[in-house]
């Protein structure tokens, strides 16, 4: 007889089914408490420690009362405009607004997945503004008057001969562990990046101007130069201090260190959850508040988040559902978003050109397993320049929300020499540098060939996210090819573009510099910075250009150094080791509930630390933790 499927096998299967969701759900919910139980647990062990240190504190104060008969004070006075460190100030005043409200988190995405978030082996501006978050300086520049003011160090005193910086740390600054943070942490910081076992070229070749850095006693450091900088007080007050007892270890087994993902504790407002095991697979970095900060003012957000969302549209949707709080608009999207009622509802939006705003380049490669490329003739890169029409690339692509770079040096700082202007396209000077340098179409097929025959083609490495970027490639490509040069796009992930940068194996690239205050080339165009990791990964060599630029940072006085910095660019501009691309403007748009967005002399006070923004409380839509 046959089986047929019935009203109650349906119903048997359906309560199969509910009872396997309940199973399921049980198990979650069952996950969800063992992690929060955790959670609980190192939080409870946290406040046992702190406890600890409070009682200990308290009986050595009790002794010291007792012994040296010194008053109790009864209470602690309230925080005042004048007992707040300038260094704080500006945070502080955040505080003072009517809507204040701590908590909340704070939302950004990275267009790129990070391949590390471990100090002096991170290569990119991604991670090292979650450092920023956690790990803290002896000194901070203030956003307004660019003026340098105690964070770490309450005071500091420079000698007559500007080689000798000695600073006094503030009392009570601790690592987010509970660890005093000492003058010896300082100390050992420079000895940690100056060791060779260490992945840290970068680091060494600033810090390589510094003698020695000596703990006095528990408060107070020493740093000694080995002979005038233009740049010592930054040098040594930013220097991000690295906790001893953690990264001491590492000394002993550098390659774990070198080859880490995620290793980042330090003195600052947020935190590592876990501090030895970020992982690149996590998708996104979260930072928590930390419980432990020492600062008068403590951090406005529950939690910092950064999602990983690598494809421009895909940002912008993403910002659109409200998953993130920051977007930096393209300009091909702008003008709509501008017009979009429903985003001008719940945003805000700010325009303007970065003071220190960086720039795109070109980087042509003169050296490639061991021989010269033919980016190694200086008359082909400058050819490169001519063909590179930039004027065109700002309107079509940019709609003219850019400005054509001449050199590493913003045009409005005093290190430009502005005689210097953006070289125009110019096809007929290009055709005309290139036969000088030996290439025709010596075949009549429209390419340019050398002597050899071979013809003038090389890859171009460019990151496969950005949908600027790719159209601009596209243009480069057309660009190149009407003077009869093949040249092959190569979209490329960004951890790829990393080790192809660090193993100098690439014909050109395009990517872009951050910028300062006043920019210190050294890193990528000094010749001794060809080097595994180093930053002249083009195998750039002027000895000319190396002995200005040693004299530049050796010269202390500003009206003396500038003439020099103009002469390093006269050279730059003459041999074009990069085709300096443009200098973009900020199209920036904020979910309104974000408060106390400013513009300052740095640009806009999103990565100010310590934290200026804020959630008022009725405008506040994640849970606190």
């Amino acid at each position: 007889m046959e089986r047929r499927f019935t009203a109650n096998d349906l119903l048997l299967f359906v309560l199969l089914a509910a009872l396997g969701g309940m199973i399921l759900l049980a198990m979650y919910m069952v996950d969800r408490q063992w992690l929060k139980l955790e959670q609980m647990q190192q939080i409870m062990q946290e406040q046992a420690e702190d406890l600890r240190s409070v009682r200990d504190a308290v009986h050595q104060l009790g002794q010291r009362i007792t012994d040296e008969r010194i008053p109790a004070q009864s209470s602690i006075p309230e925080s005042t405009d004048d007992n707040i460190p300038a260094a704080f100030k500006r945070a502080w005043l955040s505080t003072r607004q009517p809507d204040y409200q701590s908590g909340d988190w704070r939302v950004l995405a990275f267009g790129i997945g990070l391949k590390t978030i471990t100090p002096l082996i991170s290569a990119d501006v991604y991670a090292s503004q979650v450092q920023g978050y956690v790990q803290e300086s002896l000194l901070l520049r203030n956003p307004e008057t660019l003026q340098w003011e105690g964070l770490i160090a309450r005071d500091w005193q420079i000698s007559d001969d500007g080689l000798r910086f000695t600073f006094q740390l503030r009392k009570g600054v601790k690592f987010s562990d509970g660890k005093a943070l000492t003058a010896e942490d300082v100390a050992f910081t420079f000895r940690f990046i100056m060791d060779e076992s260490i992945a840290a070229p970068r680091a060494r070749a600033y810090f390589e101007k510094i003698a020695r850095v000596t703990a006095n006693d528990e408060h107070e450091v020493t740093f000694q130069f080995k002979e005038p900088y233009f740049d010592a007080l930054a040098l040594a007050g930013g220097m991000s201090i690295l906790p001893k007892h953690f990264y001491e270890p590492y000394l002993e087994n550098p390659q774990a260190f070198n080859q880490s993902k995620g290793l980042l504790l330090g003195s600052g407002p947020y935190r590592l959850a876990d501090p030895s095991n970020w992982t690149p697979d996590l998708g996104m970095v979260e930072l928590e508040r930390n419980p432990r900060y020492w600062g008068p003012v403590k951090p406005s957000f529950d939690k910092l988040l950064w999602k990983v969302v690598e494809n421009d549209s895909a940002r912008l949707t993403t910002f659109r559902n409200g998953d993130i709080d920051v977007y930096s608009a393209r300009p091909r999207e702008y003008q709509t978003l501008l017009k979009d009622k429903a985003l001008s509802a719940r945003t805000d939006n700010f325009e303007y050109m970065s003071p220190t705003a960086g720039y795109s380049y070109i980087g042509w490669n003169q050296l490639r397993d061991g021989k010269p490329t033919r980016f190694a003739d200086k008359r082909v890169r400058q050819a490169m320049t001519w063909l590179t029409d930039r004027q065109r690339i700002i309107e079509e692509v940019m709609l003219g929300y850019a400005e054509p770079a001449i050199s590493p040096f913003n045009p409005r700082s005093k290190q430009h020499d502005t005689a210097l202007l953006a070289r125009p396209f110019d096809a007929d000077e290009a055709i005309r540098l290139l036969a000088d340098a030996g290439y025709q179409d010596r075949n009549n097929d429209g390419l340019l060939e050398d002597a050899e025959g071979e013809p003038f083609e090389f890859e171009l490495v460019y990151s496969q996210d950005s949908e600027d970027t790719k159209r601009i490639v596209l243009f480069l490509k057309d660009m190149y090819a009407r003077a009869g040069i093949l040249m092959h796009p190569r979209p490329t992930e960004w951890s790829v573009m990393l080790d192809l940068l660090n193993n100098k194996n690439f014909d050109a690239i395009t990517l872009g510099w951050s910028s300062g205050v006043e920019t210190d080339i050294y890193q990528m165009f000094h010749s001794s910075q060809i080097v595994p990791g180093g930053d002249n990964f083009i195998n750039y060599k002027n000895p000319q250009l190396d002995k200005l630029i040693d004299q530049a940072r050796a010269t202390v006085a500003e009206e003396k150094r500038m003439p020099l910095w103009q002469q390093c660019e006269r050279i730059l501009y003459e041999d074009q080791p990069y085709t300096f691309l443009m200098r973009r403007k900020s199209m920036v748009f904020v979910d309104n509930r974000m408060k106390n967005i400013q513009i300052t002399s740095l640009g806009l006070n999103l990565h100010s630390v310590p934290i200026e923004w804020y959630v008022p409380g009725p405008l506040q839509k994640y849970a606190r933790y």
